[in-house]
């Protein structure tokens, strides 16, 4: 088993009470980040949920926030920029951009599960250009190339 990935938490004046991230079975990849504040949001509408929480991503990582199937499902609440990073040189507030997808209002009450969270490694890379990529059996074909 690897050792632990290390972030650091701040818990933000509005954030007094919430739980901190935390893995809802042994098994689950993400953990679950709740709201910190109560929030309408309206069929279509879309807007930005505070956690109360700010976090240090150790450098050579992201903190991925991903939707809630439950939510997707039953009410058709999601994050519109899925996955959305957190960088780590990012010190400020946790938010997740919440949508409705649903017929009608959607309320979020503080201390509800509006995201997960996952840290994954980010690979530096350096782009080198050349005059011609080597060639693949793919090629260029693409947007359905594959097959149905």
């Amino acid at each position: 088993m690897t050792a632990a990935v290390e972030l650091l938490v701040t818990r933000l004046p509005h954030g007094e009470g919430l739980p901190l991230p935390t893995r809802a079975t042994p098994g689950a990849a993400g953990m679950d980040v709740v709201a910190a504040v109560d929030v309408v949001i309206p069929a279509g509408g879309r807007t930005l949920v505070p956690t109360g929480f700010s976090v240090a991503v150790p450098d050579g990582y992201e903190l991925q926030m991903r939707p809630r199937s439950g939510l997707a499902l039953k009410h058709g609440v999601t994050l519109p920029n899925a996955p959305a990073t957190v960088d780590s040189d990012y010190r400020g507030e946790l938010q997740v951009i919440l949508i409705n997808h649903g017929m009608g209002p959607f309320e979020v009450h503080r201390g509800d599960r509006i995201a997960q969270l996952l840290v994954q490694r980010v690979e530096r890379v350096e782009f080198r250009e050349v005059a011609q990529l080597p060639p693949s059996s793919r090629g260029a074909g693409g947007f359905g190339s594959t097959g149905t």
